[in-house]
């Protein structure tokens, strides 16, 4: 008798169903190569294994929010070849998680901040650390909203237990009223305590330009910029337009020529 409808139910009554997507392949395996009954039992806790990391780390990702295509191997150094390879890739280590560090990412627009910010939150993600990637205007949409339907403190709360917080776009339009106590109380409870990555246009010397409340602004910046890694991104725009057709077409001609 066929050993499976009985395994069937017992595998789902210990959430093991996974294990059937590669019993087949692996008995026979195991018949093939003449495995020990343990051997055989070796192969399929593996695979269960690698397929709970795999369903672990899809989770991580999906929540992260981060854009699948902006990892550090689709980044194309050559075109700024200014910035600081070593730099990026000691921070694509993610040994500033463990200090508790901030990472600042400033510079012109289209330079690759918000790239190489989620590339990092890639590393940070593989590496088995939960990463949320948002705007600054997001997220202070996110706060808003929270506090409009009672809500406040399980959102900041969400926030702030993300191992890595990446928050794209700093000061792009200033705060408005109570929306940089908001901000405050994101980086005030994250403080020494979980790492966050902040990306802007501005250098860090105008970001407190973004706070109505100065006195609140210098306090916040005080702990973002305590400990802080620096990248300051310079040159070309990634984002630069595409020659016309026209254009395009006549340099073909002049070359076939």
């Amino acid at each position: 008798m066929h050993p499976m409808p009985q395994i069937l139910p017992l595998l789902k009554q210990l959430r093991l169903s996974g294990i059937l997507d590669s019993l087949e392949i692996r008995n026979r395996q195991a018949v093939d190569q003449k495995l020990s009954y343990t051997d055989f039992l070796a192969l399929l806790i593996e695979d269960e294994v690698a397929r709970r990391e795999q369903h672990k780390f899809a989770q991580r990702q999906r929540r992260a929010g981060v854009n699948l295509q902006k990892t550090l191997e689709t980044f194309d150094f050559i075109f700024n070849p200014n910035i600081d390879q070593v730099q990026i890739q000691d921070l694509c280590t993610c040994r500033f998680l463990e200090e508790k560090a901030p990472v600042h990412i400033v510079g012109p627009c289209g330079t690759g901040k918000s790239h190489l910010a989620q590339a990092i939150g890639h590393m940070a993600i593989r590496l088995g650390h939960d990463t949320l990637f948002t705007s600054h205007a997001k997220l202070l949409g996110m706060l808003s909203g929270a506090r409009a339907v009672g809500n406040y403190d399980k959102k900041l709360s969400q926030l702030v237990k993300a191992d890595l917080l990446i928050i794209d776009d700093f000061g792009l339009k200033p705060m408005r009223q109570g929306q940089d106590e908001d901000f405050h109380d994101v980086i005030a409870e994250r403080y020494e305590k979980r790492s966050t990555i902040i990306t802007s246009n501005l250098h860090f010397e105008e970001w407190n330009a973004a706070f109505q409340n100065k006195l609140l602004g210098a306090a916040t910046l005080d702990r973002i910029r305590h400990r802080a890694y620096c990248v300051t991104l310079e040159g070309k725009s990634y984002r630069s337009p595409r020659e016309k057709q026209k254009e395009k077409t006549e340099k073909i001609k002049k070359l076939g020529n």
